[in-house]
């Protein structure tokens, strides 16, 4: 995959498949879009998809919300669906000023445009004022064709950033998942911490997480961790056989563990929001390298504890009931 970034002098001569949007999460509504584009791809098509650097909404109407997938995280997931380039176009105050028919012409005279896939909800160009509606009265003018589709739902409600976003606030992390298809992750390098749980026999990674990541509510959870570029880590704790297309812990690629997001209150001082995480049965160290922390299951909330000792056996609780957890776990699937 191409990830273009920071520019607008952008030409792609071939003719493209294109889906418009932020893709924050890329969750199960996201995949109607790309299989269609992937369908179109086999009959010769280059797929494109393109987004912009900032959510528009952030700038328009200075709404601030925690993404569900960072830029680099976003480029990641893409770089493993199939899709040809991956476009971050900057969303200047020139791009903000566009009425709808300049944006689409932009679009064909710069990715040789052929077909544009976009669901129902889909708007664009200056205040919004774009739908898909003018995707299927221009396409036959600027020479593409217009793909609309319905929005995937769940219990009656379309599945949506938005509806993971409380999801995932709510601690509700199973289901989350369930709606994006795969476990939600923060992405990050491992940095030093304290050193305070090797002194007590449970040595843990520490990362911090980007500003505009959005995270669960502080407390502990079940985890399974990746270390990119690794691809033979030897999950002690699960040794299930790969399902065909899963992004889970199959004993090679994944390690499991338990994980704590807040600002450890039993610890003195101030404590930055960090996310610190215990992985069963592994002792290499991890500075500096980019691991992926992906959340399973709520267990307990964050709290301070009268004693070091007293967090130590509660950590080992956390750690009992996470194996119990691990050891039936198996993803939902819509």
């Amino acid at each position: 995959m191409e990830y273009i970034r920071k520019t607008t002098d952008i030409q792609i001569q071939e003719p493209t498949v294109v889906s418009l949007g932020k893709f924050d999460g890329f969750h199960l509504g996201h995949k109607l879009l790309l299989s269609q584009m992937l369908k179109k791809a086999r009959e010769g098509l280059t797929p494109v998809m393109f987004t912009f650097d900032v959510p528009p909404k952030a700038i328009v109407s200075q709404e601030i919300s925690g993404v569900l997938t960072t830029n680099e995280e976003k480029a990641s997931v893409f770089a493993e669906s199939g899709i040809r380039y991956l476009i971050e176009y900057p969303f200047t105050d020139a791009v903000r000023a566009m009425e709808p028919e300049d944006f689409l012409r932009m679009l064909v005279e710069k990715l040789h445009v052929k077909c544009v896939v976009a669901g129902k909800d889909f708007c664009f160009g200056h205040n919004r004022s774009g739908t898909y509606r003018t995707l299927l009265e221009l396409g036959p003018k600027y020479g593409f064709e217009a793909i609309i589709l319905d929005k995937k739902e769940y219990e009656h409600r379309e599945i949506s950033s938005t509806f993971i976003r409380e999801e995932i606030l709510a601690g509700h992390m199973e289901r989350a998942n369930l709606l994006l298809g795969y476990e939600y992750f923060v992405r990050g390098t491992v940095v030093h911490g304290r050193a305070l749980g090797r002194t007590i026999g449970i040595p843990t990674i520490n990362l911090l997480p980007p500003p505009e990541k959005l995270l669960p509510p502080f407390g502990v959870y079940v985890t399974q961790v990746r270390v990119i570029g690794e691809t033979d880590l030897g999950c002690a704790t699960c040794h299930r056989q790969r399902e065909e297309g899963e992004r889970q812990c199959e004993g090679a690629t994944c390690l499991c563990g338990i994980t704590n997001i807040g600002k450890k209150p039993t610890i003195e001082g101030v404590n930055p929001v960090g996310v610190e995480t215990h992985i069963f049965n592994y002792q290499k160290e991890l500075y500096d390298r980019e691991v992926e922390i992906r959340f399973l299951n709520f267990l307990r909330k964050e709290q301070k504890f009268a004693s070091v000792e007293a967090l130590t056996e509660q950590v080992k609780k956390d750690m009992e009931a996470a194996k119990a957890y691990l050891a039936g776990y198996k993803r939902r699937r819509l």
